[in-house]
């Protein structure tokens, strides 16, 4: 019987040793998933070539400028042209000219707010109507010389 308990126990030790082998070389196999950062670890040099690097600027802020008044404020990196980003403290729009015609291409309410009506276009004028704790802030925009320009109030 002492022979039959020694075999079981080296088969049992064998089996062990051979699962955790396949385990390993399994995860070796499939990498740095599993084990590691993805994508690998970046040396400093890599790491300071891309802090370097231009990061591209979305058309949209990521948060809603505060403003004093509830009239629209233009973003500081509009051109001619190109899309422009209005704020009030209700929430944020970003309006484009197509022709002589403005378009809104995209709005987001600030943190409280919701969007009470949309007017999109394109028309001569495009509207967003944000409402929430300090009341409705209306963006309305048109275009002169085909650059979007914010407008006072309603034009109905």
């Amino acid at each position: 019987m002492g022979r039959r308990t020694l075999l079981a126990t080296v088969g049992w030790l064998a089996a062990a040793v051979l699962a955790t082998l396949i385990g390993v070389a399994a995860i070796r196999l499939v990498g740095e998933s599993i084990t590691g950062t993805p994508g690998g670890v970046r040396s400093q040099a890599e790491v300071e070539r891309a802090l370097a690097a231009p990061v591209p600027t979305p058309a949209m802020p990521s948060g809603p400028a505060a403003s004093a008044s509830s009239s629209p404020t233009v973003g500081p990196s509009a051109t001619p042209g190109q899309r422009r980003s209005f704020s009030t403290p209700g929430g944020t729009a970003v309006a484009e000219c197509v022709g002589s015609e403005v378009r809104l291409v995209s709005w987001a309410p600030a943190q409280g707010y919701r969007v009470k009506d949309v007017d999109r276009g394109p028309d001569d004028d495009a509207e967003v109507t944000f409402t929430g704790p300090a009341g409705e802030f209306e963006v309305n925009v048109g275009c002169i010389g085909g650059e979007p320009v914010a407008r006072p109030g309603d034009s109905d």
